[in-house]
């Protein structure tokens, strides 16, 4: 009866013009009892990205870590053998209310980016963009200014996807409700109500990746120079009508109608966010409201039209092009990581009190997206994404295994104090109960443990800190190991 009911709502939306197949509706209302035992098996075993080992607690259940996070709502869909197998909700839309489910909407973050990315791409198929051409011919109602920086520099929709365009801004933070909303031309100019830097070049296109959400924005005026349409409806004509992401939208803020649905977004001390979501202008960049499973639907085009089996938005060819990993391993919108055997497609999502992930195989047609409605939920959700891997076999995703050793109280102690980085970041180290604490601003604090006497790692990210000490054996600087590259931080106090 089920399978019915799917295969009648797949035929009405395929006369609407939504055409997907049954199996992308998802989720069996009642999963058959191995997909249960998968899901339980998913949310009885959460791990950090370092464990110890041969720790007897390194498992966590998803609920204890949903409590240590201060995370009140989880959405998870699991993609495997080229299917949405399971989705689901796990916690409350809002303290105190209802339950998340499959349907509630939560704002994605630069997971906004790589679908928006697609539009572009379905754009240059069209023949109204091209890839390698110099962007300002385009652009109508903005260009991208001169800059000394970059001399008679040419910057092309390739480089803005990739984030090798040499442009400023890293992120947006969004407009609180009731906050002046800017225009897209005033955030790209960092004018007034904007409150974001202007997008500008400050290296030459091609020269090196450096993540741009101004980039995107850019994009975002491309497009609508280009199209003449409005953001959102360009985006639900192209892409999310296309694929079946019944439950997404660009449009910001969100509409009256659809807020009913929506999770409420929390800081990280478990406290709403002052008036609730935020808006962002900055639609591409950052502006999509949508489920995991439509997420998962995106993801499954990908893997389809590589295959040649959909292609409901861009050929083979052009879903190709996308995944080839250039500077700082990234496609045009996604990152690409995993073996050159099985690549694998991601991408991370932060809004203000939402946090998400997607990562999904090119090839073997397993994936999973995760999205949470609290600031940490990220951390939360690379470990659900560990617990999938774990579940369903990947080869990658997995913790990375250190070994602690035991040190003196006392000398502990002598590594306490504030070491500053940067003028705009420090360290704080404390010792609480035998158990040395770091604490970045405005941040949680986090244990560190012990390799050697002077060197201790972290569970919840991979990094390390290595203290110092002068020829009179005082602390003198920690240096901090991480993503490969190392800062130093001078003991202030």
């Amino acid at each position: 009866m089920i399978v019915s009911r799917l295969r009648l709502l797949a035929a009405l939306l395929c006369v609407a013009g939504l055409c997907f197949q049954p199996e992308e509706i998802v989720a069996q209302t009642m999963p058959s009892p191995e997909i249960q035992r998968r899901i339980n098996d998913v949310a009885a075993c959460l791990k950090t990205k370092v464990v110890e080992k041969d720790d007897p607690h390194a498992c966590q259940a998803l609920h204890d870590r949903m409590a240590a996070y201060r995370v009140p709502g989880v959405s998870i869909a699991v993609i495997h053998n080229g299917a949405i197998e399971w989705a689901q909700g796990f916690g409350v839309a809002q303290v105190g209310g209802g339950p998340v489910t499959a349907d509630t909407l939560f704002q994605a973050g630069s997971i906004s980016k790589p679908v928006a990315a697609m539009a572009a791409l379905h754009l240059v198929e069209q023949g109204k963009l091209a890839l390698d051409s110099d962007v300002n011919q385009a652009l109508t109602s903005w260009r991208i200014p001169a800059s000394a920086a970059a001399p008679g520099a040419v910057v092309t929709l390739r480089e803005l996807l990739s984030h090798t365009a040499g442009l400023t801004v890293h992120g947006f933070p969004g407009y609180a409700a009731g906050a002046p909303i800017p225009t897209l031309v005033q955030v790209l100019d960092g004018e007034k109500p904007a409150n974001t830097a202007p997008v500008r070049l400050e290296a030459a296109p091609g020269s090196r990746w450096k993540y741009s959400g101004g980039g995107y924005t850019v994009m975002q005026q491309l497009l609508l120079d280009v199209s003449h349409q409005p953001f959102p409806k360009l985006m639900h004509d192209t892409v999310l009508a296309p694929i079946g992401m019944v439950r997404s939208t660009y449009e910001q803020p969100l509409p009256m109608e659809l807020r009913s649905g929506a999770a409420t977004p929390y800081k990280a001390n478990g406290t709403p966010v002052e008036g609730g979501f935020h808006i962002y202008p900055e639609m591409a960049a950052a502006g999509l409201w949508t489920t995991p499973t439509d997420l998962a639907r995106y993801a499954i085009e990908i893997q389809r039209s590589l295959r040649g089996d959909s292609n409901r938005v861009l050929s083979a060819e052009m879903t190709k092009q996308m995944l080839v990993a250039g500077l700082g391993n990234h496609g045009l919108g996604l990152p690409i990581g995993g073996s050159p055997e099985n690549p694998f497609f991601s991408h991370g999502g932060i809004d203000e009190g939402f946090e998400a992930v997607l990562a999904a195989y090119e090839q073997s047609g397993d994936g999973a997206v995760i999205m949470t409605n609290a600031q940490g939920g990220q951390l939360l959700a690379s470990e659900i994404l560990r617990s999938i891997a774990s579940v369903y076999g990947w080869p990658d995703f997995h913790p990375i295994v250190r070994t602690s050793v035991k040190v003196d109280p006392a000398i502990l102690s002598t590594y306490t104090g504030i070491y500053e980085l940067t003028p705009t970041f420090s360290l704080t180290i404390t010792l609480e109960d035998g158990q040395l604490m770091s604490q970045a601003p405005h941040q949680r604090k986090i244990p560190l443990f012990p390799e050697s006497q002077s060197r201790f790692f972290t569970k919840v990210v991979d990094a390390q800190l290595e203290f110092f000490a002068t020829d009179a054996a005082q602390i003198s600087h920690l240096v901090l190991h991480q993503n490969g590259q190392d800062m130093r931080g001078e003991k202030k106090q």
